[in-house]
């Protein structure tokens, strides 16, 4: 049986009862771990697919992706993992998500303007969709200047319900953003709209929208990006997961903007919802609907 196995596993010519003696391990324990090798390369080929499928959700999210959300999108392809090992895999093969910078908010205060009153205090959640909404503006760096993105985001969701882009951020850009939302979604009478006090949003023209639309204007403190910490978290994911730091132009700006909301961030991006799970922002929305129809 040495021979047999000399010329097997030992290509030096050399017996498995040298060999032992040599490493000083029992003759059996070899046999033993010979008998199991077959499984742990079975084993070890199904972690390698594994592992092909956490890079692809991983490329798939530009990056942005860590253990939870890749864990997330796994179980809702139908496999049925552990989180811890989907840590263990993505550490072992240095596969990360991107850890988000903070964002200086760039707005301006009209200071002659009255402020609303603070309606949200910190409290980003919502129970219902279309019942507290947060807005901001952010600037995209281009080579052909400033590219400025409005958005309106719903607490009850995170879906981006509003948004505008132009080359300036007059009060009408944030009129256009707020007009696709009320558009876009049934927003409830005295739902709160919540914003900084930048001065496009003590506009007289974005005031009288908030009126016609029957909402209830809200604002945070003057230079406390806290106050409006779920706007400005997005454009910081938006900021990350995009990955450009300058664009071209302003249309490949805007290209860049539409894709990652209406198709990345609405309707692919998995976040933890406290009843539902993980899910995208659109099937937050239909969810709720669905216990709002059966509460009726």
């Amino acid at each position: 049986m040495d021979a047999e196995k000399a010329s097997e596993d030992n290509p030096g010519g050399y017996g498995v009862s040298l060999l032992c003696r040599a490493l000083k391990v029992a003759r059996s324990a070899y046999y033993v771990w010979l008998a199991a090798r077959p499984a742990a390369e079975v084993r070890q080929a199904a972690e390698d697919e594994l592992a092909g499928e956490i890079r692809q959700i991983h490329a798939d999210s530009r990056g942005a992706y860590g253990a939870p959300r890749v864990t997330a999108k796994l179980r809702r392809g139908g496999r049925r993992i552990n989180r811890k090992k989907v840590e263990r895999i993505m550490r072992e093969r240095d596969i990360r998500g991107i850890t988000r910078r903070k964002r200086r908010s760039l707005t301006k205060a009209d200071t002659k303007a009255a402020p609303s009153p603070d309606l949200v205090g910190r409290d980003f959640t919502a129970a219902e969709p279309g019942t507290k909404l947060v807005s901001d503006i952010t600037y995209l760096p281009t080579l052909a200047g400033w590219w400025h993105l409005a958005t309106v985001i719903d607490l009850a969701t995170r879906e981006v319900i509003g948004y505008a882009m132009a080359d300036h951020h007059r009060a009408e850009l944030v009129v256009d953003a707020l007009k696709m939302a009320a558009g876009r979604s049934a927003l409830r009478k005295d739902c709160i709209a919540h914003s900084d006090r930048g001065s496009e949003y003590t506009s007289s023209e974005y005031r009288k929208l908030i009126r016609e639309l029957k909402l209830s204007q809200s604002m945070g403190r003057t230079g406390s990006c806290y106050d409006n910490a779920a706007a400005e978290s997005f454009f910081g994911l938006l900021k990350a997961e995009i990955g450009t730091t300058v664009w071209e132009s302003h249309e490949a700006a805007r290209a860049d903007v539409f894709r990652f909301i209406e198709v990345e961030y609405n309707r692919t991006r998995l976040r933890k919802h406290p009843i539902y799970g993980y899910v995208t922002p659109i099937e937050t929305r239909a969810l709720a609907a669905q216990d709002l129809t059966h509460a009726a």
